[in-house]
């Protein structure tokens, strides 16, 4: 009998979003207005401010659900002037929806290499590449700096560098609700920030996103243009192009129950993170994703690096060992510069590059916030037999070898 699938990533739900969406049916808020969508903007806002931003200037934040956080990257691209022939520099170890975006403006994406600690953004390539730029006269106009799998980037430098040239800095933080960056909330660094909830994050509304700034004018703006840009008024007048990208009264209710469950969820994803590392403590060869001294991974993914010498078997060898016993798994994003759409795009690296060695190696595993204990030691047990089989065989060659 095949046992039952267990899958990489699925939504759980705390009980309290069916409330919101009854409500919303039985006052008949079905559209992409609502009393769920403004408290879901509001609730999301105080969650951010919650961590670290006491004592910093300007902390009024303000937001705007849409349709995905692809949709929230592509108007924040907008908002801060990306247009055809601008430069948009992009973490090259990342999901396409981080650099599609710039595309539909007629932008070019140039993408700058990981660094080991952290796996985002190296800041010391950025820097460099900015001061090059600068004194070529030619500043990119805007940098996305992604937070990888719940774990942040080192902001600081990062921050330093584009402010320095003044350019602006987007966060693409759409794997990271919760994160935080030196005790503060991920999302409220960057001139703009952008979150997912797909329903394969840590909190989902099933499809969705949220545009993040201090600056309300620019929040406004993308509200404006995220409903087809209409203009106030009776008559239907557009004196701008807009965007079907509003979401749903009846899915922010989904997100405000689900907003209240964040911290819980966290704590899961990272308890079945720090089990899988435990619990391959005595394997050789397989190593939890660093966890950055600077902030609070939430291992949203369990990524792991496969060292095939070690180890015994290559990343995909172990995927395929695992899709057998019916366990889904993946690799670590593709890096954009090695991605055909991409392949004229500028990469930015040091002697070899740190994301396609990365890429090559790596390995995320099931990692919802309600995987059972059971699950995952079927996942474990997977693992181990895997790395045991290859002990093996590298035991019985060398026997031959000595017989021979």
């Amino acid at each position: 009998m095949t046992r039952p699938h267990i899958f990489l990533s699925v939504p759980h739900m705390c009980g309290l979003e069916e409330g919101y969406v009854r409500e919303a049916f039985a006052t008949n808020w079905l559209s992409t207005i609502g009393p769920n969508l403004e408290a879901f903007e509001s609730e999301f806002s105080a969650h951010l401010a919650s961590e670290g931003t006491e004592h910093t200037e300007g902390t009024a934040l303000s937001c705007v659900a849409l349709a995905s956080g692809t949709a929230a990257l592509h108007l924040a691209l907008k908002l801060v002037g990306v247009g055809p022939g601008d430069e948009v520099v992009c973490s090259d170890l990342t999901f396409a929806a981080t650099v599609n975006p710039v595309v539909y403006l007629g932008a070019t994406p140039v993408f700058i290499d990981s660094d080991r600690e952290s796996w985002n953004m190296d800041p010391a390539l950025l820097a460099s590449f900015l001061d090059a730029r600068a004194s070529s006269g030619k500043l990119p106009r805007a940098v996305v700096i992604v937070h990888l799998y719940g774990q942040s980037a080192d902001l600081d430098p990062i921050l330093a560098a584009c402010k320095k040239h003044g350019v602006a800095l987007i966060e693409d933080a759409a794997e990271a609700v919760g994160t935080l960056y030196k005790g503060r909330r991920v999302g409220t660094f960057g001139d703009i920030s952008i979150f997912s909830f797909n329903g394969n994050k840590l909190i989902t509304t099933t499809g969705g996103g949220m545009l993040v700034s201090r600056r309300k004018d620019w929040v406004d703006k993308a509200r404006y243009w995220s409903t087809q840009a209409r203009e106030p008024g009776l008559a239907y007048h557009h004196v701008d192009i807009g965007y079907k990208y509003r979401l749903s009264n009846v899915l922010a209710g989904i997100g405000r129950g689900q907003l209240t469950a964040i911290d819980e969820r966290v704590r899961q994803r990272r308890a079945v993170a720090f089990r899988y590392r435990d619990a391959f403590l005595a394997v050789p060869g397989i190593a939890l994703m660093p966890q950055a001294a600077f902030g609070l991974h939430t291992n949203w993914l369990s990524c792991f690096q496969v060292d095939s010498v070690r180890f015994g078997a290559s990343r995909d060898q172990l995927i395929a060992a695992l899709t057998e016993e019916n366990i889904e798994s993946r690799p670590v994003w593709k890096p954009m510069h090695m991605q055909p759409v991409f392949a004229s795009a500028e990469h930015v690296r040091g002697e070899r590059s740190v994301a396609a060695d990365l890429f090559a190696n790596g390995i995320c595993l099931p990692s919802s916030s309600s995987l059972t204990e059971a699950e995952q030691t079927r996942v474990i047990d997977v693992v181990r037999a895997r790395a045991v089989s290859s002990a093996h065989r590298r035991e019985e060659q060398r026997g031959q070898k000595r017989a021979g």
